[in-house]
């Protein structure tokens, strides 16, 4: 058995291989439910029904999915250039911090001004964050997936001492936890009685610009040029240190965006626990969507009501919560199986 390259791969190839291998990874994972003792088929409508089942379960599943959404086309955007940012969490945090100091009372500003302002700035804190790594990947060679992954632990540190201390508010009755967003800076919601909120919206329209960038301007030529040939890009004469600074401050702002959503759209106030793991996860969405930005918003919306469904799920059946992780990791292992056999076809001898 060997691989060989196609030719070329029907357009029906490209768009069914991902929902194909959705598929056997459920099957594969209907295993590990039977082996709980529960019926794989009730167990999955169970988890689609807490997902999408009612206008609460659809409003949470969107809530969950709009940050993932952002960290999903960070990582995205990223890797279309070869920057393996590993540090979406952090850079999470980077916006949700910055969102934090200015939302606060530091400024003060019309509702209609103060969240464009505070989306800006995160995205500001996040893009300066990644643009250290690629820095020093452009001037020293330093390998970004260690620093972003190490920056990871350095800002979710200084989150720490500075919920701790410096930024603790008085009203918390001893809780590390940060003043809440002022009125101002709070996202407006979409639905009433829901937790969805206007970063939904943006997130959407991110993924739209991205899409745009990535497909119709020289910018995304370049972004693209980048990943697929480093050599070939600079002997054509595009300047490769340039681009993938560009590409950190698009990334890492996209990520920021994400965790300013968090603080002043979902929550409220900064936390340790803001993300559950949302800057790692979009290296699931991304991966999953074989980095197409407008593929991650689907990509974003089937894990996020994974998770939620899985909730609901372990509620009405005996089977633990932790089958959400192994059904996003399954999935996007048979994903990048399927994007793997559009490229090759497998010979016999």
């Amino acid at each position: 058995m060997r691989f060989e390259p196609r030719q070329s791969s029907p357009l029906w190839l490209i768009a069914s291989a991902p929902v194909i291998a959705v598929l056997v990874a459920l099957a594969i994972c209907a295993v590990l439910i039977l082996w709980a003792g529960q019926s794989p088929l009730n167990a999955y409508a169970l988890l689609f029904k807490g997902a999408l089942g009612s206008r609460f379960a659809i409003t949470e599943t969107l809530t969950r999915a709009t940050p993932m959404i952002l960290t999903g086309m960070a990582a995205a955007i990223a890797f279309r250039a070869k920057l393996w940012n590993i540090g979406g969490e952090g850079q999470f945090y980077a916006g949700a911090l910055m969102a934090t100091w200015l939302g606060t009372g530091a400024i003060v500003l019309p509702s209609v001004l103060m969240v464009p302002f505070l989306l800006l700035a995160g995205a500001l804190a996040g893009g300066l964050l990644l643009l250290l790594a690629a820095l020093l990947k452009n001037q020293l060679k330093v390998d970004e997936v260690v620093t972003t992954l190490l920056l990871n632990f350095v800002i979710l540190l200084l989150v720490n001492y500075l919920l701790e201390g410096p930024i603790r508010d008085p009203m918390s009755l001893g809780w590390p936890q940060a003043a809440p967003i002022i009125d101002q800076g709070v996202l407006p919601k979409l639905l009433s009685r829901s937790r969805l909120h206007v970063g939904f919206i943006v997130a959407l329209a991110a993924a739209v610009g991205v899409w745009l960038l990535m497909r119709f301007t020289v910018w995304g030529y370049e972004i693209r040029a980048v990943g697929y040939n480093v050599l070939a890009t600079a002997f054509a004469g595009i300047a490769v240190k340039r681009t993938v600074v560009m590409t950190a401050l698009i990334s890492g702002g996209l990520a920021g965006m994400a965790g300013v959503g968090e603080v002043a759209g979902t929550k409220g106030y900064l936390t340790l626990d803001l993300s559950p793991g949302f800057g790692y996860a979009g290296i699931a969405v991304a991966m999953l969507a074989a980095l197409h930005p407008l593929a991650v918003v689907a990509s974003a919306i089937f894990l996020a009501a994974i998770y939620v469904g899985a909730d609901s799920m372990s509620r009405a059946v005996n089977v633990p919560t932790y089958i959400a992780d192994v059904i996003v990791a399954t999935s996007v292992l048979a994903v990048l199986v399927s994007v793997m056999l559009t490229r090759f076809r497998l010979r016999w001898r």
